[in-house]
């Protein structure tokens, strides 16, 4: 029999925290009187987070369904997996570290059933956070939101619930480098939000570093705007003008009588700046060329390597 609600997972070496967050999902679902399941996406952990989780299929294969992927193929693709294999008419995604706690599940069921598709948790408090965590998390959606036509929530993060239609839509989009939340948002439908307060993290360490922080901004940007693409040509304008503008200067100085200006400090400054220019621009073309390579290439989102499915009844 098909769940009513599904609640997916990704995990990364989450040892330490991954039967506390079976209890609390176990716990708050089981509160809600219907079927239910727990989609638990094994991410190439290299700690014993996958023994555990087979463990806990064994404990409750009715509830809990287990993919391990063949690597380590990154958050994103993860909550995807999940997504895909999920059967529920509710689907809801989470981190396993319990910094977003399970039992907001419950809180976004309730706006569910009053009819909205899709329902995500805003971060009204952030505990734990650094400075430097938090300015650069504020300034991701301002850009996101300056740069794109996808208005994403301000501190809305992965953690969300989607109707069944909405998911099928999701499923549809296939792109390699993905960026969950602007395409749950670039959807439509009706959508709204609801207050957490987040925690810090209990054990473990956080599996987004700065580099993967910024991969992803660049997914969230590069997927859903052509602005950069556009800058070369705004970048090209301002410099043609900026030459023609020194050019005049020039002439009128000469045209005064006064001595050429001595300016080759001046020169290969301008050149320095053409040329940054010029090879960013260059870059900005290059991420766009290799993700139109990544998709001509065709090839699957994830590997999985292993699937133990769920028996709710």
């Amino acid at each position: 029999m098909t769940p009513r609600f599904s609640v997916v997972a990704p995990v990364f070496n989450e040892e330490a925290l991954i039967q506390e967050f079976y209890r609390r999902v176990h716990d708050t679902m089981e509160l809600l009187g219907e079927s239910w399941e727990l989609v638990l996406v094994n991410d190439g952990s290299r700690d014993r987070s996958p023994q555990l989780m087979d463990e806990l299929h064994e404990r409750d294969p009715e509830h809990v369904v287990v993919i391990h992927f063949s690597r380590n193929f990154g958050h994103q693709l993860a909550i995807t997996a999940g997504m895909d294999y999920a059967r529920g008419d509710a689907v809801s995604v989470i981190d396993s570290d319990l910094q977003d706690p399970p039992e907001v599940i419950a809180d976004l069921i309730a706006k569910w059933r009053e009819g909205y598709e899709v329902v995500y948790a805003v971060r009204a408090t952030r505990e734990g956070e650094t400075w430097f965590k938090l300015w650069t998390a504020g300034w991701f959606y301002r850009i996101i939101q300056a740069l794109t036509d996808v208005q994403i929530p301000m501190e809305a993060g992965d953690f969300r619930l989607l109707d069944r239609k909405v998911l099928d839509y999701l499923k549809e989009m296939r792109e390699q480098d993905r960026f969950v939340r602007g395409m749950t948002s670039w959807v439509g439908f009706r959508q709204t939000g609801v207050p957490y307060h987040r925690f810090a993290r209990k054990a473990g360490e956080t599996k987004y570093s700065l580099s993967k922080m910024l991969r992803l901004a660049l997914n969230g940007i590069m997927g859903f705007s052509f602005i950069p693409l556009k800058l070369s040509t705004w970048m090209g304008t301002f410099s043609t003008i900026l030459g023609l503008f020194t050019a005049i200067v020039l002439t009128i100085v000469r045209l005064g009588g006064h001595a050429p200006l001595a300016g080759q400090g001046t020169m290969i400054s301008l050149l320095f700046f053409i040329g940054g220019v010029q090879l960013w621009m260059i870059g900005i073309l290059g991420e766009y060329v290799g993700r139109i390579y990544n998709e001509v290439r065709k090839r699957p989102l994830y590997v999985v390597r292993e699937v133990k499915q769920g028996k709710t009844g």
